[in-house]
């Protein structure tokens, strides 16, 4: 009689573990061969309801949010950029201020006073950019023609109170004047933008944009009919502008259009938004336009009706969506990830979340 308490060899170990483990992946295939064969659910079924539904809850996730107020309180606000460490920067042209908005917190401060003010009510101060850390600020609709000393140009922030005239953009239009009317012969300055180690300025009134090089050197980079250039932007070489059109500012002549200085281009984006007042771009290539909405008809030069703005999205087909209408007389905007904060003459700052959805692009 055999004694079946007795310890295996070292072979016959290996030979029962081998054993075991073949018994054991044979189990575990005809396992999922059987509930794969048994499934009522087939996988490209699956995978369809799957992506169906993921693709639905994207499409919710991706609408754009309803603008919300952020801050008030700023006085003859305009223009605006992202300063090097994320910070928003406002130009309140009627106390001639500059101030800085932390978007984390909502904290404001101030970040240089003492500019030229407005003196008519509208401008002063009106833009600011930054090259590398340092800030530099446009400043119009003062000077001889409104009663003061002050300057007509761009301006270099060296600290809180201290400011250095690097380009005289109104003794340069007094020289050199545009070839459409005009009855502002300084100019109405409305937005600056760095570019190939200089600056461009949009002239609304001349119907011009300078280029301007960091010692101040002025030249006519592009000139136009009577479009009313406005705001800017930049992608490599291509300068992307939005026109507001001739009074009254009907929407066929409110466009994006794109400057290639290099062939001498001048393309149109988009068109069929009324007083286009701003141009950014925001994820991706995707493109947006401030729409400040139906114009008053209190004169050249005068804002649109309370709340008929709109922020507007360029399509494929060269058409604008709206993104957000209701805004009441925007004039400037900055886009941070996916997210606009909207820039009002009403001295508030109103921000507009998720803006872009995929496929980013124009």
């Amino acid at each position: 009689m055999k004694n079946y308490n007795q310890p295996l060899s070292k072979a016959s170990f290996k030979f029962v573990q081998l054993l075991l483990k073949s018994i054991f992946v044979h189990v575990m295939l005809m396992s999922f061969l059987l509930i794969s064969c048994s499934s009522e659910t087939t996988e490209s079924e699956f995978t369809s309801d799957t992506n169906a539904d993921f693709k639905a809850k994207a499409g919710n996730l991706s609408e754009p949010g309803s603008p919300e107020l952020f801050l008030s309180g700023f006085q003859g606000a305009s223009g605006s950029t992202i300063g090097p460490g994320g910070d928003l920067f406002v130009a309140e042209g009627a106390i001639g201020q500059i101030s800085r908005v932390d978007l984390k917190s909502g904290e404001v401060s101030i970040f240089a006073s003492g500019l030229p003010p407005s003196i008519i009510g509208i401008d002063g101060v009106t833009d600011l950019v930054f090259y590398g850390d340092t800030a530099y600020a446009i400043v119009t609709l003062v000077g001889p023609q409104f009663g003061t000393d002050d300057k007509v140009g761009i301006y270099r922030i060296d600290g809180y109170s201290d400011f250095t005239l690097i380009a005289d953009i109104g003794q340069f239009s007094l020289e050199n004047p545009p070839s459409t009317d005009y009855f502002v012969e300084l100019g109405v300055q409305y937005s600056i933008e760095a570019y190939q180690g200089g600056f461009l300025v949009a002239d609304g009134h001349h119907n011009r944009i300078l280029f301007v090089s960091e010692e101040g050197d002025i030249s006519v980079f592009w000139e136009f009919d009577n479009i009313v250039p406005t705001g800017l932007d930049v992608w490599g070489a291509t300068v992307y502008m939005a026109q507001a059109g001739p009074v009254p500012h009907e929407p066929e002549f409110g466009k994006i259009v794109s400057l290639d200085p290099v062939t001498g281009e001048e393309s149109m984006v988009a068109s069929g938004a009324r007083l286009l007042v701003d141009v950014e771009f925001g994820r991706g290539r995707s493109l947006f336009a401030l729409s400040q909405g139906v114009w008053n008809e209190e004169g050249e030069g005068s804002p649109a009706l309370p709340e008929t703005g709109s922020l507007v999205k360029v399509m494929d087909d060269g058409t604008f969506s709206i993104v957000a209408e209701n805004l009441d007389r925007p004039t400037s905007m900055e886009i941070v990830k996916n997210k606009a904060y909207i820039i009002s003459l009403t001295g508030e700052i109103w921000t507009v979340d998720n803006i872009s959805s995929q496929p980013f692009g124009i």
